[in-house]
């Protein structure tokens, strides 16, 4: 009787000018979305600070304080964005960038070589076409991250969830 485990998959992309416009799009909505947060927090706290200054100037300054703290906040995030445009726009066509993290499920039967199946995965794309799959060789069982019997699982690099078939 065979076993279900779920594991990681690496998914590359190969940058291309479609892959470069598409990533620009998405950090300047992500950017238009960090200052529409500050214009916002401008709006929803003027009105309020105005009455609060009249009514107790101590806490007005520090209710003005945590507001600075967090427009500040926006505007890192805004800064790391628009620093992150800048990388995107150095890529050269053809280089390889990873997008994320995909699940994949894949059966273990009795038998099998564990260090195998656990062994790096990754799918290569280039404008949303699967161009490459990639498999690493064995990792050392000794690698694979163990959970202890009385303790809560906390995230282990690669999940260890099993279902029988």
């Amino acid at each position: 009787m065979g076993v279900i485990i779920k594991r990681n998959v690496i998914l590359r992309a190969v940058v291309t000018p479609a892959l470069r416009t598409d990533i620009l799009g998405e950090l300047d909505r992500a950017i238009e979305d960090v200052e529409a947060r500050v214009q916002q927090i401008d709006f929803q706290t003027k009105p309020y600070l105005t009455e609060l200054q009249r009514t107790n100037l101590q806490q007005a300054i520090q209710v003005r304080k945590q507001i600075e703290v967090e427009k500040q906040k926006h505007e890192d995030l805004k800064t790391a964005l628009e620093g992150r445009k800048a990388q995107v726009k150095a890529l050269r066509d053809g280089d390889e960038i990873i997008r994320g993290t995909l699940e994949s499920w894949v059966e273990v039967e009795e038998g099998d070589d564990l260090g195998e199946i656990l062994a790096g995965t990754e799918i290569v794309v280039k404008d949303d076409r699967v161009v490459e799959i990639r498999r690493h060789a064995p990792v050392e069982l000794s690698e694979v991250e163990a959970l202890p019997l009385n303790e809560p699982p906390t995230a282990p690099a690669r999940p260890a969830i099993i279902t029988d078939i």
